[in-house]
Formats: C-alpha cells, sequence, structure tokens
C-alpha cells in the first residue's frame, strides 16, 4: 500500500482555540487559587499555584509541539505495547500502594522527579489502540467474535484496572469514549446495547459497596448541604452568585475556603461567579464546542482510517470532559473529580490533553492518500 502525502499547515483555528484556553485557564487558576496559596505558603506568596501551573503549562506545550511533528501514523506498531504498558502502569501504581500500606486512592505514580497519574496515561493509550484496532478489522467490527469483543474486552479491562484504584469517574469516561468509538466505526446497536447493560449490572454494585460513592449517588437525589452535598451546594451556589454578567474578575467569595477544590475540580464555579454566564462560562464551553468540531473536521478530511478514529478518540475525549465537569459545578450530574481539561489545576491531565491536541494538530496538517483505502464517506461511520 503506498502513501502519496502532500504537505498542508496545520489547523490554525485549533491551535489559537488551545492558545487562548490555555491563556484564560492561567488567568482563572491564579484568581481561583491565591487564597489557598496564601495560606498554604504561610503568607509567603500568592502565586503558589501560579508558578507550578506555568510549568506544568510549558511542559505541556513542549510535548504537544513534539507530538505536532512526530507522524502520528508511527504510534500504529506500538498501539497493542501502549495499551498493554498502561495496564502494567496500573497494576504497578496499585501494587506499590498496597506494599506500603498507603491508605489513598492509588491514582497517583511516584517516578523520583515526578508524578504521573496512570489513569491519564491509560486513557490515551486506549484511544490510540482503538483507532488501531479498528482500522484493522474494518467492516469486521459488526462480527461479534472477531471484531467488536476485542474492542469491548480491551475497554473492560482497562476500566477495571481504573476502578480499583479507586477512580470510577475515569473508568466510566474511559468506557463512554471506547463505547462512542465503536458505535462511530459502525458496531451493531445490539452489541452496544448488551454491553452497556452488562457494564451498568457491574457498575450497580460497585457504587453500592462503596460508601463513598453510595453517597454521592445518595446526595445528588436527596441534597444534604451539611454532609456529602456540601460540595455540590457550594458549586451552584457559586455559580448563582455570578448570575449572567459575574461579580468581576477576582471577587469570589466562594473560593475563601467555602468552595472545596476551587483551582481543580470546581473552577468552572468560579469562573460563573467571577465572569458571569455571559462573559464566562458560555464561551468557555463554545470554544470547547469549537475545538470539538474542528477535530471532526479534521477527521472528515482524512483519508486514513487511523487517523480519522485518532480524531475523533481525542476530540469527543476533550469535549466529554468539559461538559461533565460543568455539569457538576451546575448540579445536572453527581460529584465526579473530573477536571476542566486546560483550565484546573493538575499535572498528569494537562500533560496528556496536550500530547492529544498535538496529535489532533499533527493529523491535520498533512493530507494523506491512501491507495486501496476506502474514504471517510465511503466506511460506515454512521
Amino acid at each position: 500500500m503506498r502513501l502519496n502525502i502532500s504537505i498542508q499547515h496545520y489547523d490554525r483555528p485549533l491551535l489559537f482555540s488551545i492558545l487562548f484556553l490555555s491563556a484564560f485557564g492561567t488567568i482563572m487558576l491564579y484568581s481561583a487559587s491565591w487564597s489557598e496559596s496564601y495560606i498554604r505558603s504561610g503568607g509567603l506568596t500568592e502565586s503558589l499555584f501560579l508558578m507550578n501551573h506555568l510549568k506544568r503549562i510549558s511542559i505541556g506545550f513542549l510535548c504537544l509541539f513534539v507530538a505536532l511533528i512526530f507522524d502520528y501514523r508511527n504510534l500504529k506498531p506500538i498501539a497493542s505495547y501502549l495499551l498493554i504498558g498502561s495496564i502494567m502502569l496500573l497494576i504497578i501504581t496499585k501494587g506499590y500502594y498496597l506494599i506500603n500500606g498507603i491508605d489513598r486512592p492509588a491514582r497517583w505514580l511516584d517516578l523520583g522527579v515526578f508524578s504521573v497519574q496512570t489513569s491519564d496515561v491509560a486513557r490515551l493509550s486506549l484511544i490510540i489502540f482503538l483507532a488501531y484496532y479498528l482500522d484493522e478489522i474494518k467492516t469486521r467490527i459488526k462480527n461479534l467474535y472477531d471484531g467488536f469483543l476485542p474492542c469491548i474486552t480491551a475497554i473492560g479491562i482497562m476500566s477495571a484496572f481504573i476502578v480499583i484504584q479507586p477512580d470510577f469517574s475515569t473508568a466510566f469516561m474511559v468506557g463512554l469514549i471506547g463505547i462512542i468509538l465503536l458505535f462511530i466505526s459502525g458496531a451493531r446497536i445490539s452489541h452496544i446495547l448488551t454491553s452497556f447493560f452488562c457494564a451498568l449490572l457491574i457498575s450497580l454494585p460497585v457504587i453500592y459497596l462503596s460508601p463513598y460513592r453510595w453517597a454521592r449517588i445518595r446526595s445528588f437525589f436527596n441534597p444534604d448541604i451539611k454532609s456529602n452535598g456540601y460540595q455540590a451546594y457550594q458549586a451552584e451556589l457559586s455559580m448563582s452568585n455570578g448570575g449572567w454578567f459575574g461579580s468581576g474578575l477576582g471577587n469570589s467569595t466562594e473560593k475563601n475556603h467555602l468552595l472545596p477544590t476551587p483551582h481543580t475540580d470546581f473552577i468552572f464555579s468560579i469562573i460563573g461567579e467571577e465572569l458571569g454566564f455571559l462573559f464566562g462560562t458560555l464561551p468557555l464551553l463554545l470554544v470547547f464546542l469549537f475545538i470539538f468540531f474542528r477535530g471532526i473536521k479534521i477527521a472528515k478530511k482524512c483519508t486514513d482510517p487511523f487517523g480519522i478514529f485518532l480524531a475523533m478518540g481525542i476530540c469527543i475525549n476533550l469535549v466529554l470532559y468539559a461538559f461533565v465537569n460543568a455539569s457538576v459545578a451546575t448540579g445536572l450530574f453527581p460529584v465526579t473529580g473530573l477536571q476542566m481539561p486546560l483550565i484546573s489545576y493538575g499535572g498528569s491531565g494537562m500533560l496528556i490533553n496536550m500530547v492529544m491536541l498535538g496529535i489532533l494538530l499533527n493529523i491535520s496538517q498533512a493530507k494523506r492518500s491512501i491507495n486501496g483505502t476506502k474514504s471517510w464517506s465511503s466506511l460506515n461511520f454512521g
């Protein structure tokens, strides 16, 4: 199979959107974290979290640049190894916590110089693997045993190892991203629905037998603002304080130890409180939607099925995380602990999202025509 490659410019609107989110996120992170930073540093600095964020976002842009110049097709031969390696990382992380008797969720693996949240690595590796595998099997995805079953097994195994960390929210998102990719690839609805109900049957006891998970679900339907519903209540209160136009940049009251983790999980609430709906939360979500539609456009222009699935997986991942985070802040979804991409304070998530966006830009900059391969319109993507 011969490749004819004509290099084009990368998708500049996508790059500008990334730059906007990075700048906007940096401003809002400082606004949301300066009070906590001042207290944690013993009154020495208000920019403790800001400085760490700037270091991470600088490394993130370096990762984006590397992914931009690294031909994404080179990921295909190592896709299976990436999947296996990420599963091993999840096992090693859990094992390390158990061996050392650490009574905390086993989500971070300390590598000495830095720590990595292994579920973030697993999320990226699964998207790459599914893109590779769906490219390999093509229309066999409609077959149960030699098409659909290996895909759903990989999704199930990855989700299971993330659940035992425990990190049910990330496992749910990984499973949802995988299922959407299978749907796009033309998998039978009956296979997808059967898998969904099986996952639901497994998830119910997993949620019920975990006290804090069950408490979150109960508090969602029957809020108790004095205990498990406190975070959600304060997040909604923060949003309502902002109204249409906001209270002004830096003028949030909820970030002053009323709303827990205002610079991570609930930064969207601070954005709503300070900038309001018209100048804060709505434009932010529109930018994520714009990135999503740019990703779809990139996928449609790509005639390499691996690139198509990879682009779709990346843009689905970003928009899902953004809207789930926003849904939690507005009380439409139970508290999850999932962060807002490129906006929330974090390390591994920031780097992985930057790598994903770099890959998406990489796919956009080269129009690839593959002899003997069907185009987007002739593939059964629904």
